[in-house]
């Protein structure tokens, strides 16, 4: 090998060494993700409780049970559809708190996300 290729595989490493987040750092994307989808899945609950405010006797016969642990029923269908994907809102908010924390999305350049 030329010592000019032996340069320039050395000036990738060094780009990829200091391109390589740190750990505090993923800890803190970690952090942003897990935000992003619990604001996504605040956000589905919200958005079908008016689906069962209409409905007589409900899922499972009524009554004043099924009224009071309507919410968690909501909360735990909200946080699963936000799990398997839900509609997209995450990754928006995501992309958006990193900007507002001065980091780049990893998705975007090519670094493959953890």
């Amino acid at each position: 090998m030329s010592s000019l290729n032996l340069a320039a595989i050395d000036a990738q490493l060094a780009a990829a060494k200091a391109a390589a987040p740190s750990a505090a750092e993923m800890a803190k994307r970690g952090q942003i993700k897990e935000t992003a989808q619990s604001f996504e899945a605040s956000f589905l609950t919200q958005m079908m409780q008016p689906m069962f405010e209409g409905l007589g006797e409900g899922p499972f016969g009524g009554g004043q049970g099924e009224q009071m642990f309507k919410g968690f029923l909501l909360e735990a269908m909200g946080k699963q559809m936000a799990r398997s994907g839900g509609v997209g809102l995450a990754s928006t908010v995501e992309r958006e708190m990193l900007k507002l924390q001065g980091l780049t999305d990893l998705s975007q350049t090519g670094t493959p996300a953890l």
